[in-house]
């Protein structure tokens, strides 16, 4: 059984014969077009890094982490009028993801996207100013986001065109508590969004997968209403395990996480963090599909030495087998 093939059965709860992981060797490999987003290299000024993209000044401390847009590239809404948006139509963009289809034609080939209509939109906009904008300026955000929405759609069609298995984006809704915007504006905002863009996703063949940071209980239902097929979270126990593990009991949901990288992790026990693994295969993955076993990246991020994270991808290894956890499944 393939990787490819291991994913597909997990998304469709087909009993792959092992858990689909993130970490080497992966199951997934990515792709990304070649669209000009006016992006520059991270350059070090002064005590911190900055670089540019969309025109939105970016920022970080440190020189792994990913950092944050700093000043966005609209200081106000009527510069909307003669912005000009990067152009993702093209299919010669794409044209290269053909050959990365070609030479990984056993992986699950994941198409990057900058986000959704959220994500790009307060980028743009300096965050809190964005949310009011939200709250205070309706019509006008709603055309903003209808721009990026048909910059958006462009990709998707250009992206299943090439051979990608799927599109993923990042979006995060939460803080560590709450989401950023309350529920109900979500649902008339966002939700129509989010179904329409993963319809025409599905219509083409490729799934769609979403990041999330933060505590997004609250929209997460929501979401796999719109058709999301996979949320990754980096902190799965900030919604709870046995909580995910609901959603599944009615929807074909997968999860996609690590090791929670702000509580387990931070243990650094051993014996915590693989219990940990075994609570979310016995959970969410039960020998049917459901979970990918995931990795976080950046471990000098989260100030932890690589070896935590490696006794969490040993744990999945060893663990994830259908003949061990289910040897009933269907095969």
């Amino acid at each position: 059984m393939t990787s490819r093939e291991i994913v597909r059965r997990t998304l469709n709860y087909e009993h792959p014969e092992r858990v689909a992981h993130s970490f080497e060797e992966s199951d997934v490999c990515w792709a990304a077009c070649s669209v000009k987003t006016r992006a520059t290299e991270w350059q070090e000024v002064g005590s911190r890094w900055e670089r540019t993209e969309w025109g939105n000044l970016w920022a970080r401390l440190d020189a792994t982490s990913k950092g944050e847009v700093v000043k966005g590239v609209l200081t106000d809404l009527s510069e909307l009028e003669t912005y000009e948006f990067p152009d993702y139509s093209r299919e010669q963009d794409y044209a290269h993801i053909k050959i990365r289809r070609e030479n990984h034609a056993d992986k699950w080939l994941i198409g990057e996207m900058p986000g959704f209509a959220f994500n790009i939109a307060r980028k743009m906009r300096k965050l809190e100013q964005y949310l009011m904008d939200v709250l205070l300026e309706k019509d006008r955000i709603h055309e903003f986001h209808n721009r990026i929405d048909r910059m958006l759609e462009d990709m998707i069609r250009n992206y299943a065109a090439v051979g990608v298995d799927c599109v993923m984006f990042p979006e995060d809704w939460g803080t560590q508590k709450q989401t950023l915007i309350s529920p109900k504006i979500w649902r008339v905002e966002f939700f129509p969004r989010f179904k329409k863009l993963c319809g025409i996703a599905h219509d083409l063949g490729i799934k769609v997968f979403m990041h999330s940071c933060g505590q997004i209980e609250a929209i997460v239902p929501g979401l796999i209403e719109a058709g999301m097929d996979v949320l990754q979270f980096d902190q799965p126990d900030l919604h709870g395990i046995d909580t995910l593990a609901e959603h599944q009991k009615h929807n074909k949901i997968t999860f996609w996480c690590p090791i929670d990288i702000q509580t387990t992790l931070q243990s650094r026990d051993e014996h915590i963090i693989r219990a940990k693994a075994r609570e979310m295969l016995d959970k969410l993955w039960q020998g049917r599909g459901g979970f990918i076993a995931g990795y976080y990246e950046d471990n000098a991020s989260i100030g932890l030495d690589p070896k935590w994270q490696a006794y969490a991808c040993d744990e999945f290894r060893r663990y994830g087998l259908r003949s061990i956890i289910n040897p009933q499944g269907m095969a």
